[in-house]
């Protein structure tokens, strides 16, 4: 999956500081539930990675689909599915939600 790009967070907050549902960019966090319940980014969509495939139809093909999770991993295997099904525009965030905290808003804790 070396084909995916790449961003971190704050090459991410630096080139749209205001994403959002109005925003050209969709930051997509695949998570768990509990994941979210200890560290979360406002803005987000949470979809789980295991429900990515049934819930396609969630997201869409005109934005731009930034993956985030804890550290880059899941978030990496997403980014690849979503290229295989036909998702133009889609960027793996690097170090996920871990770097964030680091990164952008050291309010948010890490785990």
């Amino acid at each position: 999956m070396s084909g995916i790009s790449s961003m971190t967070p704050r090459e991410f907050f630096d080139h749209w500081p205001d994403f959002g549902s109005n925003s050209d960019v969709l930051l997509l966090d695949v998570r768990e539930p509990d994941e979210l319940r200890v560290a979360a980014v406002d803005g987000t969509l949470n979809i789980p990675m295991a429900q990515i495939p049934g819930r396609l139809d969630e997201l869409s093909r005109q934005k731009t689909i930034v993956v985030m999770c804890h550290s880059g991993v899941r978030s990496m295997q997403v980014a690849g599915f979503l290229c295989q099904q036909g998702f133009g525009h889609v960027v793996n965030l690097d170090g996920g939600i871990d770097a964030w905290s680091r990164e952008v808003d050291s309010k948010i804790p890490t785990y």
